[in-house]
């Protein structure tokens, strides 16, 4: 098949195109990079002239609630039109377990639109919601670092490697259209201020963790981001990845 992966150069989206090469798929990386660009329209049909499926693990640039969703909405109504006229037959997008269930928080409320354009874009699609990823652990810690104290909240995530969302996401734009959804996440649960006690025992660098529920992306939410008894568990454990990586 020829699959476009929109988002293809990321974290997710280069290991997408990988497994599907590897499957022996035609599998198009699709970005600004590459000369298509989902807010424009740019480059969208030439793109997707041809293609089977459409791989979505595209991102908004920005975490604010007002340019996350100019993101995911206007990118959603190019890339649908874009995918009518080609006669794409499915369409795979990721998103974030739990989504639905943060109120207030813009980002969420954000990628909810995109679910939503999604559903009503009348092509079949697949939408995968995977827990937070591995890799986004030092970043949240860098961003909560105050005077050599990371400063998390207890929150609790199950989160997952990027490797087992890819091949979650590789796996759905080859079978048939659910027209649903699909959860996935790691084996465990652990509180965010743990993951960063892992974090540092693996890679000591004279920071400490401080317990502090005011602080960061992750003050305040809810209990959703774990998953429920739906959800897919991968196998990859954090504390043996963060000690590879």
């Amino acid at each position: 098949m020829k699959i476009v992966v929109v988002g293809g150069t990321g974290l997710i989206g280069s290991q997408v195109v990988a497994l599907l090469r590897d499957q022996g798929h035609d599998a198009v990386a699709a970005a600004p990079s590459t000369g298509v660009d989902t807010l424009t329209g740019e480059g969208l049909d030439e793109a997707l002239k041809g293609a089977d499926v459409v791989v979505d693990v595209s991102n908004s640039p920005s975490f604010d609630t007002e340019p996350a969703l100019d993101f995911f909405t206007r990118s959603a109504r190019n890339l649908f039109a874009a995918e009518k006229e080609a006669g794409v037959r499915h369409h795979v997008a990721l998103s974030i377990v739990g989504v639905d269930q943060v109120p207030g928080y813009g980002y969420y409320e954000a990628k909810v639109a995109q679910e939503n354009a999604v559903c009503g874009s009348g092509v079949p699609y697949s939408i995968v919601r995977a827990t937070q990823f591995f890799e986004f652990v030092a970043p949240v810690m860098n961003m909560s670092t105050q005077d050599g104290e990371v400063r998390l909240p207890s929150t609790r995530l199950r989160p997952i490697a990027s490797a087992d969302v890819a091949a979650a996401v590789a796996e759905a734009a080859q079978g048939e259209p659910s027209n649903g959804i699909r959860n996935i996440a790691g084996p465990e649960v652990h509180r965010l201020d743990r993951l960063g006690e892992l974090t540092l025992a693996a890679k000591p660098d004279g920071r400490t963790v401080v317990t502090d529920e005011t602080a960061g992306l992750f003050a305040g939410m809810p209990d959703v981001l774990t998953g429920d008894g739906t959800a897919h568990l991968a196998s990859t454990r954090y504390e043996e990845w963060v000690k590879r990586n």
